[in-house]
């Protein structure tokens, strides 16, 4: 496997220009994905983002580094691989539709850590192409945490690869935990500490030049907040969670959170009369 080395990610104003120029690709239908591996050598957490991250999401000091923090590291690898033509896709366009992390030991502020971002495999969708995208983080020689990002190209005809099976219903027992906003400037506030500025994000004149009727939240954002209240008030060592992204989050919002009992846990942050659903998900941790 191919292996690209970024000591020195570029800067926004880089990444999205490079996200821009990526549409021009007009891929089709494809075999399979390049097999390469994006990797950052030496990244070390710093407590002051940690804190900024953990506060827009609504963690608190007690949870330590929140589980889905690490997935920001590997971001400017997502947008390099985007931007190259190991990715037969534009990434402007290009849908998250679900994402599962795995927590293999506890993270700390001041850890020097490796990220790597391999290309996974292709998954037949209704409405397109789903490829994956595999996140792994070690300290020293040790796998820390690990995600796998599924990403869909919507009008791709044809799609390659098995077909896609969605692991969460919308009948499931579950009982009204918490409600939450999503501001109005949620999207820019997240994209200042994520560093992902995505034009559906930031604004409603942005958002409609891509076919939404205002701004919505980033995924990874509701994902967060969602498991600002599911997780214990404490560092965990060993955590799993999977969403599957749904209807959309428009800005400005008001969100509930149905979930079964902790420490596993089915959930859904749905709309707030809790009738239809933006994400569902299953965790658990110990």
């Amino acid at each position: 496997m191919r292996t690209v080395e970024i000591d020195k990610p570029a800067n926004p104003a880089a990444m999205y220009l490079g996200a821009l120029l990526s549409s021009r690709k007009r891929a089709g239908t494809i075999a399979a994905l390049p097999e390469v591996t994006y990797v950052r050598p030496h990244v070390v957490l710093e407590s002051a983002h940690i804190a900024d991250y953990s506060r827009i999401c609504g963690f608190d000091e007690a949870h330590g580094v929140p589980v889905t923090y690490p997935q920001m590291l590997a971001f400017p690898l997502l947008m390099a691989f985007f931007a190259s033509p190991d990715c037969p896709w534009p990434g402007l366009g290009t849908v998250h539709l679900a994402n599962t992390v795995r927590q293999r030991q506890r993270l700390n502020a001041g850890d020097a850590l490796r990220v790597e971002l391999r290309s996974g495999t292709l998954v037949a969708h209704p409405k397109g192409q789903v490829f994956t995208l595999e996140i792994r983080i070690l300290r020293a020689d040790d796998v820390v945490w690990e995600a796998t990002q599924s990403l869909l190209r919507v009008g791709v005809k044809n799609p390659a690869g098995e077909a896609f099976v969605s692991e969460f219903g919308s009948d499931l027992p579950l009982s009204h935990q918490a409600d939450f906003s999503a501001e109005r400037d949620i999207g820019r506030r997240y994209g200042r500490v994520s560093g992902d500025f995505n034009p559906i994000h930031l604004s409603t004149l942005s958002a409609r030049l891509f076919g939404f009727r205002r701004s919505i939240a980033h995924g990874m954002w509701t994902k967060a907040r969602a498991l600002a209240v599911l997780m214990p008030r404490t560092a965990v060592e060993k955590v799993r969670v999977a969403v599957e992204f749904k209807m959309p989050l428009y800005l400005p919002a008001r969100a509930s959170l149905w979930a079964t009992h902790a420490p596993e846990s089915w959930f859904e942050v749905r709309n707030a009369k809790g009738d239809k659903p933006h994400m569902g998900g299953h965790l658990s941790y110990q």
